[in-house]
């Protein structure tokens, strides 16, 4: 009996599809150590995957972001990188598998990754001819290594003449006799010239990724941020008063160190910002044009205060919050040098990755310590929390008013320019609200019964907390001693001693700032302008 030899040649292109998937995933791994190797050579400001993270990240809608915050705190990056690399090795094993086919559509598979990639660098606030040159250099990798990869795992073609029907019995006979005398068939020596030049793209990929690592820490500015001297502040050093901390294990101390501060912003690489070559320009409604240097600005008379800064997206007893000694010039000062003119009522403060933020004009020009930051607890600014100046400005909620590695404010008005998270449905102006956080106990350890230790910290910046209350199981408030500080600024510890019986219980607390206003119970989330309720833990005491 005569068949058509299609189900041996569909068990072939299968196999073949499986290692076209294999190509397109080392292709792709190709393109992505070329891209960071060119971007490490040329100074470009990402890799691929990095630009196209940070378009990710303009377009991630606020509910988004708030759960990816929640979820992962200070892993969230990694998470979104994670994630592009996933879907990035998804795609390149369809595109890889489709080559096999017709290299046609693998071809079109990677013009897909270039537009994406191009467009993603072309589209960023910095973007120079060079932001094109990693994706371009990724591209033609990746073309290069398909062409070099799929004829090797793609079946042999059967000329016309030679399409005849067999007999199975026969053709199984010999395709077993080549089998014993070729080792792995008539594929064998096809798929070991296929894994060594596959091995050989993951070795240059590998070396390509590393080697492009290791000239971008050539722009690293870490050696000149630790070797920075920054003057001392033009008045005597704050000294804090007795008192401002508890001492109690487990209560967050006063002074949050700078390894500890809580990071959000939405760069994915750090901007590696020289003082030599950094900028300020004010402009916009103002009388006159300002553009000061790193040198000229630490020059002029040097501020230092205790401030607490606070992210929008901290849950109701969340940790996106902290409190450092700042040291920095004053922003109302520089303003009033410019002019400020009639109507003007919005700072927008432009990051050097092109992060926007809206401050309130009047908020900065009332009196408070507002600052071009430059140090942070005795040390010039950690990278990543701006070096070599952002801004600190005590009282709003840090999207409106703490812009790391600030390069440029325009004076204009809320009413014509909306900033990068009022564009996606934030409030505009976002005083901090009155709020606190129960620290100890935790609730994830049983306490015993008696005397306990109920701790937090409690905010209200340029308000001040006038106190605390604590209450058990829904019941009375009772109030809480608060600990010294030294001005309006920052947070207040406080701890009331709960006489603990035993049994399973629920605190509450809540604060009232200088104003007269207590913190609401009514819950809301971040959105659009900072999370409501009270903080409340469980507790098992035995």
């Amino acid at each position: 009996m005569s068949v058509s030899g299609r189900g041996a040649r569909g068990r072939l292109d299968g196999r073949s599809a499986g290692l076209g998937a294999v190509a397109g995933v080392l292709a792709a791994g190709a393109a992505l150590g070329a891209g960071q190797f060119v971007a490490g050579l040329t100074g470009a400001s990402g890799s691929p995957v990095v630009v196209v993270g940070e378009l990710q990240i303009d377009f991630t809608p606020a509910w988004l972001k708030n759960f990816a915050i929640s979820e992962f705190g200070a892993d969230d990056k990694l998470v979104l990188v994670g994630g592009i690399l996933l879907a990035l090795g998804v795609f390149a094993a369809v595109i890889g598998a489709a080559a096999t086919r017709r290299m046609a559509y693998g071809m079109a598979g990677v013009a897909v990754f270039a537009v994406v990639g191009l467009t993603a660098a072309a589209t960023r606030p910095d973007a120079t001819v060079a932001s094109l040159l990693p994706t371009l250099a990724a591209t033609a990798t990746a073309v290069a290594v398909l062409q070099l990869l799929i004829p090797m795992v793609r079946p042999p073609v059967i000329p016309a003449s030679r399409a005849v029907s067999y007999d199975p019995v026969t053709a199984s006979d010999q395709a077993e006799k080549r089998s014993e005398t070729e080792p792995g068939g008539p594929e064998g020596p096809r798929r070991r010239r296929f894994l060594m030049a596959g091995a050989a793209t993951a070795g240059i990929a590998a070396g390509a990724g590393l080697a492009g690592r290791l000239l971008t820490e050539r722009s690293s500015v870490a050696g000149v941020q630790k070797s920075l001297r920054i003057p001392r502040s033009s008045l005597p050093s704050q000294a804090l008063p007795p008192g401002v901390d508890l001492h109690i294990p487990g209560l967050t101390p006063f002074v949050t160190p700078n390894g500890s501060f809580y990071r959000v912003d939405t760069a994915l690489v750090l901007p590696q910002v020289d003082p030599s070559s950094w900028q300020l320009r004010i402009h916009g409604m103002v009388s006159r044009e300002i553009t000061l240097t790193f040198d000229q600005l630490i020059k002029r008379p040097l501020i230092e205060d205790y401030i607490t800064l606070c992210c929008v997206s901290n849950p109701v007893d969340g940790p996106y919050i902290g409190n450092a000694k700042w040291l920095g010039a004053s922003l109302a000062a520089v303003l009033r040098e410019a002019g400020i003119k009639a109507g003007a009522d919005q700072l927008l403060c432009t990051s050097v990755d092109g992060f926007t933020s809206g401050t309130p004009v009047q908020t900065v020009m009332d009196g408070r310590d507002a600052l071009l930051a430059v140090a942070m607890n005795g040390q010039p600014l950690p990278v990543a929390h701006g070096f070599p100046a952002r801004m600190a400005v005590p009282g709003l909620y840090g999207y409106v008013s703490a812009t790391k590695w600030v390069t440029d404010i325009e004076v204009t008005t809320f009413a014509g320019n909306y900033a990068f998270w009022a564009q996606r449905g934030w409030s505009q102006r976002a005083p901090v609200k009155t709020e606190c956080r129960i620290d100890v106990p935790n609730g994830r350890e049983e306490i015993r019964a008696g005397t306990t230790a109920v701790a937090g910290v409690a905010w209200a910046q340029h308000k001040g907390i006038e106190a605390v209350e604590v209450r058990v199981d829904r019941g009375p408030w009772q109030e809480a001693r608060l600990a010294a500080v030294p001005g309006l600024d920052t947070w207040r510890q406080w701890v009331w001693e709960w006489q603990a019986a035993s049994g399973p219980h629920v605190l509450e607390a809540r604060a009232t700032d200088k104003t007269g206003y207590t913190q609401t119970a009514v819950v809301a989330p971040p959105e659009p302008d900072g999370a409501t309720g009270y903080p409340m833990v469980s507790v098992a005491v035995r």
